[in-house]
């Protein structure tokens, strides 16, 4: 599902002042603002780490979306010795954030019949950013960011569990919410409900609402998965995010017909496998059905790999064979990079999918995938993957590390080659990654994280230019040797 983190937190501390009346009209009170920071110890083995991978993760240097600090002095070298543009913001990116600006500000006016008409016009023209994505996708998720983003906001800070919000205003004292219940974490959604109450007939505003019951349930399972969570707490939040992840499917089942010929509907159905035990077949069928529909998107072939892993609906087998079904059915869009989208994700969160992945095969389809759409932000995106990404798992799985070693060569062709600007976002996902789960406390420390990792890494891979005591200067026209 589609969750656009570069503009997903930069309005965390405005909430609570923010919210429209069709959401605050339940809230009793105003949740804190306190951000906190996820991290995750990770041991990589250096020793076998190309030259321009990234620095051991440990328990001291935890991988956190709030990263620790750079060194001043090494950045700063590696900024003056690399003189190459730093990509800030382009068409597309204001064009994705002002189609969530649009869908947030028609839910905000509760203008909804014309947010519907909207989605609708959109999903049946297919109509995507120069980059890919659905504008669909983009106004039904700013219709809902503002109760995602709450749910989010409000978990992240545990205050609330000292029963600071159990007293309802204006009631008796002897009525109070639930022991340590946020309302914040309810009353949102039960507004959207209500919404959908109100048009029963609109099957765009059911997704909507479905949509945002499906972004909880993630929220609530990423609360779990914190290790200082209790077991007795975690139990409770998995039962929530089964809770949410039931009501959508229950919302969404209606509409499983018109599904059919809508790539928007098709989308939020395959969601739902996030949260289901299905059949494999039946899962390959209905992300089929969707890649067929959009197959330009990568998208739902990456999320196609994730749930072909035996830990989701699948088997490795079934991971295989998929990928080889996905590069059969996009080869006129995208050559053989059906079967490098498919593994895109699966090999970074198992390594045994890196393990029997096809090395030859998955490095094909990077070079068609760049022939299909050579733009800088598929550049980066695949340098960031091949440099960062694939070497963080290296020494996990002993089978996979020649495979990972392999395809992580490809960075210094990407880079030398094809390499004209940076995106520090991008890096700063790879160096998650590319988890939609990692909490961004701060988008601008984010981005000055991914852009120290992406010089870093290149200067690694010109570390024998440099050593001699040339500059590298980054330009459309390639790469020059300047004389220091």
């Amino acid at each position: 599902m589609l969750r656009p983190h570069s503009q997903m937190w930069t309005h965390l501390s405005r909430l609570q002042k923010e919210f429209p009346a069709w959401i605050s009209a339940g809230f009793s009170g105003t949740g804190p603002r306190r951000q906190t920071k996820q991290g995750g110890p990770q041991t990589l083995a250096c020793e076998q780490q190309p030259p321009y991978a990234t620095p051991q993760l440990t328990a001291e240097h935890p991988k956190a979306a709030a990263p620790q600090q750079e060194g001043t002095y090494e950045v700063e070298s590696f900024a003056e010795k690399l003189l190459i543009p730093i990509h800030d913001e382009d068409l597309d990116s204001q064009n994705r954030q002002s189609l969530q600006d649009k869908g947030q500000f028609l839910a905000r006016q509760e203008r909804w019949p014309e947010l519907s008409q909207l989605i609708q016009s959109a999903d049946q023209a297919h109509s995507r950013t120069t980059s890919g994505q659905p504008e669909a996708d983009l106004l039904a998720y700013g219709a809902r960011s503002d109760v995602v983003n709450a749910v989010e906001h409000a978990l992240q800070d545990r205050s609330h569990r000292s029963g600071a919000f159990n007293k309802v205003s204006g009631a008796k004292s002897t009525r109070r919410r639930k022991t340590d219940e946020n309302p914040i974490l309810i009353d949102g959604v039960m507004a959207l409900e209500s919404l959908r109450r109100d048009h029963p007939k609109d099957i765009y505003l059911t997704a909507i609402v479905a949509l945002a019951h499906i972004d909880i349930a993630w929220i609530w399972r990423g609360a779990a998965s914190d290790s200082a969570a209790n077991q007795t707490r975690q139990e409770s939040q998995l039962r929530r995010a089964t809770a949410h992840f039931e009501r959508a499917a229950a919302l969404l089942a209606p509409l499983k017909n018109q599904s059919r010929d809508s790539a928007f509907l098709s989308a939020a159905q395959c969601a739902l496998f996030a949260g289901q035990n299905a059949d494999t077949v039946d899962v390959a069928d209905a992300y089929g059905a969707l890649i067929d529909q959009a197959p330009e998107n990568p998208r739902p072939m990456r999320a196609l790999g994730a749930q072909m892993l035996p830990r989701a609906n699948g088997s490795y087998a079934a991971l295989e064979l998929e990928a080889r079904r996905t590069a059969a059915r996009t080869q006129q869009h995208w050559g053989a990079g059906g079967y490098t989208w498919v593994y895109f994700d699966a090999m970074a969160i198992d390594a045994q999918a890196c393990a029997r992945v096809d090395p030859k095969f998955f490095l094909d389809g990077l070079q068609d995938i760049l022939c299909a759409d050579p733009s800088q932000e598929m550049t980066n995106l695949l340098a960031a993957y091949c440099a960062i990404t694939l070497p963080n798992g290296l020494g996990s799985n002993p089978a996979a590390d020649s495979n990972r070693l392999e395809i992580s060569k490809a960075a210094s062709w990407l880079v030398r080659s094809h390499l004209h600007e940076l995106h520090p976002l991008i890096w700063a996902h790879a160096c998650e990654g590319f988890d939609n789960n990692a909490r961004v406390t701060s988008l601008r420390r984010f981005a000055a994280h991914g852009q120290a990792k992406a010089l870093q890494c290149i200067a690694g891979i010109f570390c024998d230019e440099l050593d001699s005591g040339h500059k590298i200067a980054f330009s459309p026209d390639g790469v020059d040797l300047i004389p220091a």
